[in-house]
């Protein structure tokens, strides 16, 4: 059951607030944190670390990201002195994916390209969430058509936890805003027109005008989702 009153809550008040309100109502739960790295992640993961909060953090490294993307993982390890637990795929799926298709099978259908994910995303992902009470996102509405209509605070029955967004109301300014105050780390992709950043072959900068998430499967005319957040 969704904690009363839970949104009205929390929207007054700033990230760290936010989370630390989170972490301190859900005192004695599970917390988990995925981050991908990307600019919201990085400011939750700032917000969470600079206070030391219980909640863990987690990443999925699906083997096919970029150099620059491995590179903030270190910086922001060191820089902001915390614990990040990686997940990674289970290594017969993707050998076996590998032999029957190919290692850029992804690029031939929408169905190849939501196997690759789900070999490489979201069954790492089921792994990261297991025994886990509340699960934290770096979701913004802003994103995509997919997530102009999440709530902060979601009950999610099939994975038995709850689902938060805390950033889910947060403009593109807001966030560029936090991160600067802060001087948080960042991919040095961003500035090259790489706003949302995923794996190397299946990411691409984009140009002045475009959706954000343009650059994802940009071959394909879909949702722009690999499944994570379905």
């Amino acid at each position: 059951m969704i904690p009363e009153n839970f949104e009205k809550s929390i929207l007054p008040l700033s990230l760290d607030e936010r989370l630390a309100q989170i972490a301190l109502l859900f005192q004695g739960k599970k917390l988990v944190f995925s981050t991908s790295f990307g600019q919201e992640d990085q400011a939750i993961t700032y917000a969470i670390a600079s206070q030391k909060l219980a909640i863990e953090i987690f990443t999925l490294d699906t083997g096919r990201q970029f150099q620059e993307s491995y590179e903030l993982i270190d910086l922001t390890v060191k820089k902001l002195g915390f614990n990040l637990t990686t997940f990674f795929p289970q290594t017969a799926a993707v050998e076996e994916l590998v032999a029957k298709k190919g290692f850029n099978s992804f690029y031939a259908s929408v169905e190849n390209r939501k196997e690759c994910c789900f070999i490489r995303k979201i069954e790492p992902l089921n792994r990261a969430l297991q025994g886990a009470d509340v699960w934290i996102t770096g979701l913004r509405a802003e994103q995509s058509e997919n997530r102009a209509d999440m709530p902060m605070i979601e009950w999610d029955a099939q994975k038995n936890l709850y689902k938060i967004n805390p950033l889910i109301d947060w403009s593109f300014e807001t966030l560029e805003k936090y991160l600067t105050e802060h001087k948080i780390p960042q991919n040095p992709l961003h500035k090259k027109g790489f706003v949302s950043i995923g794996c190397a072959p299946c990411t691409r900068a984009i140009s002045e005008g475009e959706h954000p998430r343009a650059g994802r499967w940009w071959w394909e005319n879909s949702q722009k989702e690999c499944g994570l957040h379905a």
